[in-house]
């Protein structure tokens, strides 16, 4: 959860960086390279957006890629001025690690525990349920609020652990770190 949250801020700060970097390019390239840099986060931020919804994800991550390559191409015609070496040394490698962040960060996004993982915790959960039965099942007595309460912090338990693991589609949500790269929209324009 907290790698996945890192690799947002990561992934702002490169952006962010090469948008800055564009400065050290003559002025007549800038605007076509700010407009694709805008259009550039704006498909990063959908990708992101109703994760739930692969089919537009799977568009919005074809679109970002399409979008890096040619502002790759775009920043390398635009370096290619031989007046221009700090723009080169500066402005290729961060738009390098732009790119970069960005795979690294759809990849986080297929990367999950081992199954062997969750069938163990799985079992455990059924195994630790069925010894409480087992030792309840000699009482006279019916504790509910045992059994419930039992019940209850399995579930939340396994429920918190799944929820950490998918952190856009339940209640621990890493949503609210976009709005760093939210505000680095915001103030492009």
């Amino acid at each position: 959860f907290e790698a996945r949250r890192a690799l947002i801020v990561e992934e702002a700060n490169a952006i962010g960086t090469a948008w800055l970097r564009v400065d050290l390019l003559p002025e007549s390239v800038q605007p076509e390279l700010r407009a694709r840099f805008r259009s550039y986060l704006d498909s990063r931020l959908e990708v992101y957006r109703d994760i739930a919804d692969v089919e537009s994800t799977r568009e919005a991550l074809e679109r970002s890629s399409t979008l890096q390559l040619e502002l790759w191409k775009a920043a390398i015609a635009a370096c290619g001025d031989p007046q221009l070496p700090q723009a080169t040394m500066l402005l290729v490698p961060a738009l390098n690690q732009m790119i970069d962040i960005a795979t690294s960060r759809s990849m986080a996004t297929t990367f999950h525990q081992p199954t062997i993982i969750f069938a163990v915790l799985m079992a455990l959960s059924l195994l630790a349920s069925l010894l409480a039965g087992f030792g309840m099942a000699g009482s006279r007595k019916q504790r509910w609020i045992h059994m419930i309460g039992f019940a209850a912090i399995t579930a939340i338990a396994i429920h918190v652990i799944f929820d950490l693991e998918y952190p856009r589609r339940g209640f621990i949500r890493v949503d609210s770190a976009d709005q760093v790269l939210i505000d680095l929209r915001a103030s492009m324009d």
